[in-house]
């Protein structure tokens, strides 16, 4: 029976943001280990690239019709969960390169426990108010959080980018190919909605 799963994440996915509390009350309720990996989706390959004006104006031109009401309904299903929670769910006026908030992570996760970077880098993503592909604003989360960052610059360049490639090549070897996701024994379930399947693989039903 297995005891542990993989849940693969991404600081710009809206859905994997309002799965996080869900699996920290899974993980405790059940006593299953949980084992958070980031997973850098890349967005203008599935939905085509985009980048807002202060007006919310698209400059680039470069999705069609059926990506943006994709688009469009993923932030308003999501907001409208999150306006349930009470919480702040805005869009991202920019396509980021959520990797090296992904490395953050992995720096906070090599210096001991990461769940404070991690729950307020989805947060203030979220609110507009973290650049999660700016070295700098991630470093300044790290040390907000209480990391020190004299190792960051090296891991983000060179071990740390090399971490992430490989988890991200694996993930991909067992078919992950958007977030939440959750992999129990190779068994994969997408979606916050497969919280039951996964206590199923685990054992935790009848």
């Amino acid at each position: 029976m297995a005891t542990a799963a993989i849940h693969f994440f991404d600081y710009k996915s809206p859905y994997a943001y309002l799965a996080q509390e869900t699996a920290y009350r899974f993980a405790e309720a059940s006593g299953v280990t949980i084992e958070w990996r980031p997973y850098t989706l890349d967005i203008p390959q599935f939905l085509g690239a985009a980048k807002l004006d202060e007006q919310g104006r698209d400059t680039m031109n470069a999705r069609n019709d059926h990506q943006w009401r994709r688009v469009r309904y993923a932030y308003m299903d999501c907001r409208r969960e999150a306006n349930r929670r009470g919480i702040t769910l805005l869009g991202p006026r920019k396509i980021f390169d959520s990797s090296v908030a992904h490395i953050g992570f992995l720096y906070a996760q090599e210096q001991g426990d990461p769940r404070r970077y991690h729950d307020i880098a989805f947060e203030r993503f979220f609110r507009r108010e973290f650049e999660a592909g700016d070295p700098g604003a991630v470093r300044t989360l790290l040390e907000e959080c209480g990391i020190p960052t004299d190792a960051f610059d090296d891991f983000l360049a060179g071990p740390g980018r090399a971490r992430l490639e490989l988890i991200q090549r694996e993930a991909e070897d067992a078919g992950v190919f958007g977030v939440p996701s959750f992999l129990v024994d190779g068994e994969l379930f997408w979606g916050e909605e497969r919280f039951p399947r996964v206590a199923e693989a685990l054992g935790l039903t009848p």
